[in-house]
Formats: C-alpha cells, structure tokens, sequence
C-alpha cells in the first residue's frame, strides 16, 4: 500500500505532535516526521480518530513547525532487529547501539509490544536462580519464570543491588544458556558509567545486554526502553532456548514519563495524577515474564522501583505489588546501620517460593529453616518494643538471647559486603549457625529429624 506524506501540523505539544486529515493510521504505528531543514524523526502514534493523529517525537518536538513539518506514517508498529549478537552490547532506550559495536543486522525484526503468552501456554514456574544474596536466596528465593520487584527508595542502594544481581545471578550449579537483559529508564550519566564499568570489571559484560535511557533523554524514549528490552528477552528466552533475567530500574522513571506524556495529551488524571490506566500499562511489561510449555527457555523479571517518600502504598507500589509474585523491599533504618543490603525481611515474600525449594530444588532444610528464621525476627522486633518500654535490663533472659539473635542475624546474615557471592549452601549453613544461638524448644517451625541433624547448640533440657 502506498505510504502517504502529510505536510503541515494541527498543533505541537511537547513531545506531542498532532496529525489531520489522515486515512487508514493505526495505534502503535511508527511515524517518519521530516524537520524544515530536512532532519528525520522517528515517532509513534499514540491516539488515533477517524481523521486525527496524536504521534509522539522520540527525539522531540524542537525545531519542528506547523506548516512545514511532513509526516510520513510506516504503517507497522516500531520493530528492532535482533540477533545474539546483542549479548556483550549496550544500547540506548529505542534499540541502537551507542557502544563501538556498530548496528545489528538482521533478516527478522520484532514488535517491541510483544505477543501475549496464552495463560494455557504457561508453564508453572518451579527452578530457582542463584543470586549469590544471603537474604534473597534464603528467605525470598526467585524463582525462574517469576516476576520479583525490588521496593526501594531515595538514596537506598539500589543500583548496587542491581548490579551484584545482574554480576552474579546464575541457574544453580551451571551458568549455561543464562543471561541478563539490563534496562535503565531515566538514570544519570555517573550510574550509567558504573553499571557498564561494574560489569566489564566483573567479566559479565559479554553475557549482559543493556539498554540505558539517561535522564536527559527525551521522556518518550523512557516509555519504549522496557519494551525493547523485553522483546530482547523474549527473543533470546523463545527462539534461542536462554534463561534470560531482566532487571529494569527504575519503573518510578518510566511512570513519571508516562504521567507526563498523559497530562499533555489532556487525559484525566486517576491517582496522584497518574492515568487510570497505570495498573493495565504496567501489567502489559510485567506479564511477558514466564515460560512457556515446550520451550526450554525461560524470562524471569527484577524490576526496581524507587517509593517516592518512603510510601509503600503509593500508587506505584501498591500496583506493582498486585501484578507480581511477592516484593523486596529495602528499609532506610537499615542501610543507616551500614547494613547492605538493607532489605526488611518481614513484609518481603517470594509466592512462588514455596515451589521452587526443598529437597528436589535447594536443601531439604531450606522450608522450615526460612520460616523459622521469618518467626525469630519478627520475635525479635516485638523484644525490641517491649524493651523500648520497660528497659533491656528487664528483660527475661529468653528475651535477652532474642535481642542478640536479632543483632547477630542483622550482622551476619542479612549483612554482606556487595562482592561477597554465597551459595545457598552456605546462606543455610550461615543460618542454622544463628538459629542455634537460641534453644531448641523455641524452634518450633522446623522438624525433628532436620533438627537432629543441623542444630548446633544446646538445649536448656541438656540436649544436644
């Protein structure tokens, strides 16, 4: 079908641009809009009437003009080549190389918006991944297939969470077919030199692809980099058989971007001003992880976001919370105490866990060991209260051996320096050496026979 050329604007809003007279547009489709001084953009169109195009400017609206500016709608949605070139590459937020590799060619490009897997497709996820993090692998495992965010705030270290994640995530006892898909939306040009030297450093570049939106990057661009990230997943995960995990940081950037673009084009706002469809725009990324049935490879999701405030019920988090399978989330009071990483264990939880360790998968111990060790130190927090009223000194000597666990776990177990990489092995050992600091009848989550074999300490009844 021939390609029409438009000349000349209705109106220019921002990044917004808006197109009459049109015929035969699409939501979606990919747009080629010629400056005066003859510079071509690229755009996308984001609203579309009978006669009337709303096409957002990647590189912006500046320069453009309502008379001579001409639009040339593509009629196909945005696609990015890919190959496994990619592994080893860094790109920025709409799929082009800005490292010396030069651009990647190939016979197939893919819609950056995905196919949805078929919910009878899926395929329940059951192995774990190795994160090489005490607290994760412990007591929140990630599972492969399973969507994970990591609730942070201002100035909590994050990006070095993401990035010892992304250095040293691997499938068990074996590293092969497994890789990272890194996207950062909205970060500044100092993280986005530590990522790329965190990784080159490391020896892991080859097998991370990463896709950088910076913060004086167009808004737009912020909207499409997940999107291209994961359709660089779901390449790799579905067509090449790789277990990929994406880390994406920070969707709180990437919602402002979309709060942005939805005020200018005059939508009502829902919730803090963000669109009513923020929960349906965020469900649209989260849910291309998984795997599929008959296909080996798999796409497991990390996506971090930043709680403006410290509020875990902001609309950001709470959505986020609905459409994935559990939550880290980092506590300020901890990363004060130079614990790192500062995550809180008590309102953090994996859902798909309890499916992906035992006997079959981690370590017959690895169940009761995480419950008990859930149960010691939310003890421990109600010890911390009751002394806050009464004085440690009053405390029975039960309650003194809780307050000393409790420290010892903050110390030991959660705390760990951000290239220290442990084994799950070695996360359980690390915690059965803290639970049998505290006697054997207070260990009631955990079996019989597994205390037989694993208790180190002594009971009060002299039994060992």
């Amino acid at each position: 079908m021939l390609k029409k050329e438009y000349t000349g604007l209705a109106n220019i809003n921002g990044p917004l641009i808006v197109v009459e007279g049109i015929e035969n547009v699409g939501y979606d489709e990919m747009v080629e809009i010629t400056a005066p001084d003859g510079e071509i953009r690229k755009g996308r169109v984001l609203q579309v009437s009978s006669n009337r195009a709303v096409v957002q400017v990647f590189e912006g609206s500046t320069g453009l003009n309502i008379n001579q500016s001409r639009v040339k709608f593509l009629q196909e949605p945005m696609k990015v080549a890919l190959t496994k070139d990619i592994l080893g590459r860094v790109f920025n937020g709409v799929g082009e190389a800005i490292d010396d590799g030069g651009d990647i060619y190939s016979e197939n490009k893919y819609n950056i918006n995905g196919n949805p897997i078929n919910p009878y497709s899926r395929q329940y996820p059951r192995d774990y991944i190795q994160t090489g993090i005490s607290a994760i692998d412990g007591l929140m495992t990630l599972i492969r297939g399973q969507k994970l965010p990591i609730f942070s705030g201002n100035g909590l270290p994050h990006n070095e969470l993401a990035a010892q994640i992304t250095r040293q995530a691997k499938i068990g006892d074996e590293n092969e077919n497994f890789a990272v898909v890194f996207c950062a939306m909205g970060i500044k040009h100092d993280e986005a030199r530590y990522f790329v030297k965190s990784f080159e450093e490391s020896g892991v570049l080859q097998n991370v692809v990463m896709y950088t939106n910076l913060a004086d990057d167009p808004s737009v661009e912020r909207i499409i980099a997940p999107r291209v990230a994961l359709t660089a997943a779901e390449y790799l995960a579905f067509e090449e058989n790789m277990h990929i995990l994406v880390v994406m940081t920070d969707m709180t950037s990437y919602s402002e971007a979309l709060r942005e673009l939805s005020s200018r084009r005059g939508e009502v706002p829902s919730r803090k001003g963000y669109p009513g469809y923020l929960y349906s725009d965020l469900a649209s990324l989260y849910e291309r992880a998984g795997m599929i049935k008959g296909r080996s490879g798999s796409i497991t999701q990390i996506p971090i976001l930043t709680m403006p405030n410290d509020d875990i019920t902001h609309p950001i988090p709470d959505l986020t919370g609905y459409i994935t399978e559990g939550q880290i989330v980092l506590e300020r009071d901890l990363s004060q105490r130079n614990v790192y990483p500062p995550i809180n264990i008590l309102p953090s939880l994996s859902r798909l866990m309890k499916d992906g360790i035992g006997a079959d998968f981690t370590r017959e111990d690895h169940p009761d060991v995480s419950s008990q060790l859930y149960a010691a130190y939310s003890h421990v927090q109600e010890v911390k209260s009751l002394a806050s009223v009464i004085g440690e000194d009053e405390l029975s000597e039960l309650d003194q051996e809780y307050l000393a666990f409790g420290d010892e776990f903050e110390n030991k177990f959660l705390n760990q320096d951000n290239h220290t990489n442990r084994s799950i092995a070695e996360s359980l050992d690390l915690a059965w050496e803290l639970i049998s600091t505290l006697p054997r009848h207070e260990l009631d989550r955990i079996a019989e026979d597994l205390l037989q074999k694993y208790y180190r300490g002594n009971d009060q009844d002299g039994k060992a």
